[in-house]
């Protein structure tokens, strides 16, 4: 065996190694949702019990519906204002405080959740105290919504980043093109510019999306009474220790997340397809 064919082999077993720390205890998890016995790690024969026993566990139900509505809407504010920040970053080079704007958009993603689920939580409360004094009920109470914020500036961020990366690549003489064909900018923005930067939006909506539904930091800073997202459940769960029903529910957030990502991948590859061959029949 020459060096060539031995350094093939070796950076092979490494990216096999890789693979397998990263999704051999999913795996592992999946499988041990289907134990028969209630000791998390022992196995005792398959079973769908712990599946069956979803349907009447309203804790895990209830968190698990919470955290899907958080999720929807985050994922849908994050994307929109990550947007309109990308446009200003990126088409507006030069104005009042843009250094101050851009490093603000940035802030959550180098700074630490627990500063940032903090520093939500002392200004709500004295925003509620505030609102309590001049208004005899104080607000936003901590639950649905102080958790959307929290996680609504992290996801902004996020989707920043991905839409700006897309703005930067894309050609202007294009929507200066269509400018010049007599379209308003709002027709350039929505006929143009959007069209061409969909893959960004999928792309930041399903980051966004995922971001919010396993974050645990902000949502233990922002969660109040009654309001409990599913990986809250699951951490307090496991400080008791896990029971295979937990597993179960983590199999199904998974197929649904593979499934979805399948989805998106397939139709993003469909896009691409049919875009370049529509710029290939119009070179033609």
């Amino acid at each position: 065996m020459n060096a060539a064919s031995a350094n093939r082999w070796f950076g092979r077993g490494w990216l096999a190694l890789g693979f397998l720390f990263l999704y051999l205890p999913i795996v592992a998890l999946v499988l041990y949702s289907f134990n028969d016995s209630p000791v998390p790690n022992v196995w005792r024969g398959a079973t769908l019990k712990w599946y069956r026993a979803l349907s009447t566990d309203t804790e895990l139900l209830n968190g698990l519906w919470l955290s899907l509505k958080i999720a929807f809407a985050t994922a849908g504010a994050s994307v929109v204002l990550g947007t309109l920040a990308a446009f200003a970053l990126v088409r507006y080079r030069r104005f009042t405080g843009r250094t101050l704007f851009a490093g603000m958009v940035s802030a959550p993603l180098v700074m630490p959740e627990v500063i940032v689920g903090l520093s939500l939580l002392l200004m709500l409360v004295a925003v509620q105290r505030a609102t309590q004094a001049a208004f005899g009920s104080g607000f936003p109470e901590r639950g649905l919504m102080t958790i959307w914020l929290g996680h609504l500036l992290l996801g902004m961020a996020y989707a920043t980043v991905v839409v700006q990366a897309r703005l930067r690549d894309l050609n202007p003489q294009l929507e200066e093109a269509a400018m010049d064909l007599g379209a308003r900018p709002w027709q350039v923005f929505a006929l143009v510019t959007l069209p061409m930067i969909g893959q960004a939006l999928v792309s930041a909506w399903l980051l966004t999306f995922t971001l919010s539904l396993d974050d645990v930091v902000l949502s233990a800073f922002l969660s109040g009474p009654g309001a409990t997202t599913l990986p809250l459940v699951i951490f307090s769960r496991a400080r008791l220790g896990l029971n295979p029903g937990v597993n179960a529910v983590a199999t199904l957030i998974i197929a649904v997340v593979a499934i979805g990502v399948v989805v998106a991948s397939f139709v993003i590859a469909r896009n691409a397809r049919i875009r370049t061959a529509e710029m290939a029949a119009a070179r033609g």
